[in-house]
């Protein structure tokens, strides 16, 4: 059964960073495609970044230059590493497997989620 459970939300000021963290329990990484998920009030949730088997990684264009998604293999573990966070940036953040190694297939798993305030 596989398991993902996201940490390191908060509460940040504007050009803040934070990290989160998502332990994955059931496989072992990087054998499958991961990503992370936001999905502000009113809004439809939306992909912030994926990372495939091979480690080649997408990103939604308004976190270009500012997001870095990773894995820590050793530790099972999934990262979105936040920089210059803005107000827009505000959402509940969810991280979620495919059972595919590349990132063309339906997320699978979620997480419960962590909420990200970024206040101005």
């Amino acid at each position: 059964q596989v398991h993902l459970a996201e940490s390191g939300g908060g509460s940040v000021q504007s050009g803040g960073s934070l990290t989160l963290s998502c332990a994955i329990s059931g496989y072992t990484t990087p054998t499958y495609c991961v990503g992370w998920f936001r999905q502000a009030p009113g809004k439809e949730r939306e992909a912030v970044a994926t990372i495939d088997s091979d480690g080649d990684t997408t990103y939604e264009d308004s976190v270009k230059g500012r997001f870095t998604i990773s894995q820590d293999n050793a530790k099972n573990t999934l990262y979105l590493q936040m920089n210059s966070l803005k107000p827009e940036d505000t959402a509940m953040y969810y991280c979620a497997a495919t059972l595919y190694e590349y990132c063309s297939g339906s997320f699978l798993y979620w997480g419960q989620g962590t909420q990200v305030t970024v206040s101005s």
